[in-house]
């Protein structure tokens, strides 16, 4: 990987550092600053494939809602074809929407798949036999997760899955200290430094607002879900399912 690729956007002093967001900045580094700042993302994403070869059903939508670059879209398209499922990827982000149609267009499919550039809270969802949503509630406003899930339930057909990937906070705080410190010392053993961790963190804790996994799972199963679930946790990262 060159230097152009690789994420070394907190590797310089910034005096006051921004809001973290999704700019072309982000999009320029994005695939290595997921790989190197979220433990068992590779995982998370193949098993996202295996998921959707379980759960889509034919002539359905599959819905990848924040879809960055088209990594889990990519993941489900790989074993759902001949299905005439359509995938719907969105993103509030045009920078990353445009990079997203470079990577889909470089993996071809048979796959029906749309790119739509919108905030995830104004999306509708209907004939969904898959969500996915994969580190990207945490960026949603507190107020609108409630609404968004229940929409998600709503519009998803019986039987179908949802796939929420999450940082999450701990309780009480001495484990969640613990935790963290385990995910920076990855973020180190990945080649970042203290500078930059301490940087990043301060760039997205306004912006990035992690829950503890029983607020998750309470609140899948107030919105109707009949199970809800984690998979797989690394440190304080951790997807769930929640079939209807």
């Amino acid at each position: 990987m060159n230097d152009s690729n690789q994420d070394n956007l907190f590797a310089h002093p910034l005096g006051v550092v921004p809001d973290f967001v999704f700019d072309q900045a982000v999009v320029d580094v994005f695939p290595d600053m997921i790989k190197r700042s979220v433990p068992g993302y590779e995982t998370i994403l193949a098993h996202c494939g295996e998921l959707a070869s379980r759960y889509v059903q034919a002539d359905s939508h599959c819905y990848d809602l924040g879809c960055s670059l088209g990594a889990s879209t990519v993941a489900m398209r790989s074993r759902i074809e001949g299905r005439n499922a359509k995938i719907i990827a969105v993103d509030n982000s045009s920078a990353m929407l445009d990079k997203c149609a470079t990577v889909l267009a470089s993996v071809p499919s048979a796959v029906n798949t749309d790119l739509v550039n919108q905030d995830i809270c104004d999306t509708v969802i209907n004939n969904a036999s898959m969500v996915v949503m994969n580190f990207t509630l945490q960026f949603v406003p507190m107020a609108q997760r409630v609404p968004l899930l229940k929409k998600i339930y709503a519009g998803l057909n019986p039987g179908g899955c949802l796939v929420i990937s999450e940082k999450l906070y701990f309780e009480p705080p001495s484990l969640n200290t613990l935790l963290g410190d385990l995910h920076h010392q990855f973020k180190r053993a990945q080649g970042y430094s203290d500078l930059e961790i301490s940087q990043k963190r301060d760039s997205i804790e306004n912006v990035l607002i992690p829950e503890t996994l029983d607020a998750h799972i309470q609140r899948l199963r107030a919105c109707g879900f009949q199970s809800a679930s984690p998979w797989f946790q690394c440190f304080n990262f951790c997807s769930l399912v929640a079939i209807k």
